[in-house]
C-alpha cells in the first residue's frame, strides 16, 4: 500500500510546479477556514470588483483613465443599489410581513385538506396516519417559528457590521479597481519561482470567475424581474416576493428551482385552489424556469466549463455547508477550480466528463 501511495505521489508531485500548486492550495484553503470570517468584506468586495471590472475596461477603452472610470462605474453602481434598495425593500417587506399574517390561516386550511384524505382514499389513507404527521408537523413548526424569533433578535447585534460593510466594502471596490495591475503586480512577487502550473489554474479561473459573477447577476436581476412582471399580470398575491424568491433561488442550480417551486404554488393554491387560474399560473412559471435553463444560462454562461450535473449538485452541498451563502454562490467556480487543478496535474487522464 504505501509502495502504490510513493508511486502516485512521485507521479504527481514530481514536478515542482505541481507541488507548489498543492502548497498554494492547502495554505488559500486554510487561510479561508481560520479567517474566511474576517476577510468576509474583502471577499465581498472581490466579487463586486470582479462584477464592475468589465465596464471598467470598456470606459479606459475610450480613453478615459483608470480612476476616473473607476469612480464614474462605482458611482453609477452605488445609485443603482440605492434606488432598487429604496424602491425594493418597503414592498418585499410589506408583503413579507403580510405573508407571515397569513401564515397561520394557510396551514390551517393545509391542515382541513388533508384531513380530508382519508375520505377520499379511505384504502390508502389513515386518519391516525394524518393527525400524527400533522402532529409531528405542528412540532417543527413551533420550533422554526422560535429559531426565526431568536435569529431576528441576533441580527440586531449585527447593525455595526453592516455599517461596516457600506464603509468598507465601497472604498475596498474602488482601490481594488483603481489599482489592479498594481495589486496583480504585488501578488505576482509573492508566488513562488515554480509557477507555471499556478499561472495555469489562475488564468484559466480569474476568466470563469468574472464570467460567472456577471452572468449570474445578470441572470438573477431578468428571471426575477420577468418572474415579478408575470406574477403581478396573473393578479398573484405577494407578486414582487415571490419573484425576487425565484430569482434569487437560480443561485443553486436545480435545487434552488425546484425548493421555490413550493411557496409559488402554496401562495396560488391559497388564492385560487385547484381552478385553472392556478395551472395558468404554474404553465407561465414552468416556462420561466424552462427559459431560464434552456435559453439564458447557455447565452451567458457560454465561456464557462461545462461540468456534469452531479458534480454541480455535490459541489453545491459541500461548499455551502463550508461556506454558506458564498459557498452556494461560487459553488460551481470552486468546482471548476478542483476540475482545473485536476487537469493541470493530470493533462490526459482522469478528465471529469462534462455535458
Amino acid at each position: 500500500m504505501l509502495e502504490l501511495f510513493d508511486r502516485w505521489y512521485k507521479r504527481k508531485f514530481s514536478d515542482p510546479d505541481s507541488l507548489m500548486l498543492l502548497m498554494l492550495l492547502v495554505c488559500v484553503s486554510l487561510v479561508f477556514a481560520f479567517w474566511g470570517g474576517i476577510l468576509m468584506p474583502a471577499i465581498v468586495a472581490a466579487v463586486i470588483a470582479y462584477l464592475l471590472d468589465w465596464p471598467v475596461v470598456q470606459l479606459i477603452r475610450t480613453g478615459i483613465s483608470r480612476i476616473y472610470a473607476t469612480a464614474l462605474v462605482l458611482s453609477l453602481f452605488m445609485a443603482i443599489s440605492v434606488l432598487t434598495f429604496v424602491v425594493l425593500v418597503p414592498i418585499i417587506t410589506q408583503q413579507s410581513v403580510n405573508l407571515i399574517k397569513e401564515t397561520p390561516q394557510i396551514w390551517q386550511e393545509g391542515q382541513q385538506w388533508l384531513l380530508t384524505l382519508p375520505d377520499l382514499y379511505p384504502n390508502y389513507v389513515q386518519v391516525g396516519h394524518i393527525q400524527n404527521m400533522l402532529h409531528g408537523l405542528n412540532e417543527k413548526v413551533v420550533q422554526v417559528g422560535e429559531q426565526i424569533i431568536s435569529a431576528s433578535f441576533s441580527s440586531l447585534a449585527d447593525i455595526g457590521a453592516l455599517l461596516i460593510y457600506l464603509i468598507l466594502v465601497p472604498l475596498m471596490v474602488f482601490f481594488m479597481l483603481k489599482d489592479k495591475p498594481l495589486l496583480l503586480d504585488n501578488i505576482s512577487k509573492l508566488l513562488p519561482n515554480e509557477r507555471r502550473l499556478i499561472k495555469q489554474v489562475g488564468s484559466e479561473m480569474n476568466s470563469q470567475i468574472a464570467n460567472y459573477i456577471r452572468g449570474k447577476v445578470i441572470e438573477i436581476v431578468i428571471v426575477g424581474s420577468v418572474s415579478s412582471i408575470t406574477f403581478a399580470f396573473m393578479d398573484l398575491r405577494y407578486a414582487v416576493l415571490l419573484g425576487v424568491l425565484v430569482g434569487f433561488s437560480v443561485l443553486i442550480p436545480y435545487i434552488g428551482a425546484a425548493v421555490v417551486t413550493i411557496p409559488v404554488a402554496i401562495v396560488a393554491l391559497f388564492q385560487w385552489g385547484i381552478s385553472p387560474d392556478f395551472w395558468y399560473l404554474m404553465f407561465f412559471y414552468g416556462i420561466i424556469q424552462a427559459l431560464d435553463g434552456n435559453v439564458l444560462v447557455p447565452i451567458l454562461f457560454s465561456e464557462a466549463v461545462s461540468l456534469h450535473p452531479i458534480y454541480i449538485i455535490i459541489a453545491v452541498l459541500f461548499f455551502g455547508g463550508l461556506w454558506g451563502f458564498w459557498g452556494v454562490f461560487f459553488a460551481i467556480p470552486l468546482a471548476t477550480l478542483v476540475k482545473a487543478v485536476i487537469t493541470a496535474w493530470s493533462p490526459t487522464e482522469n478528465q471529469l466528463p462534462t455535458v
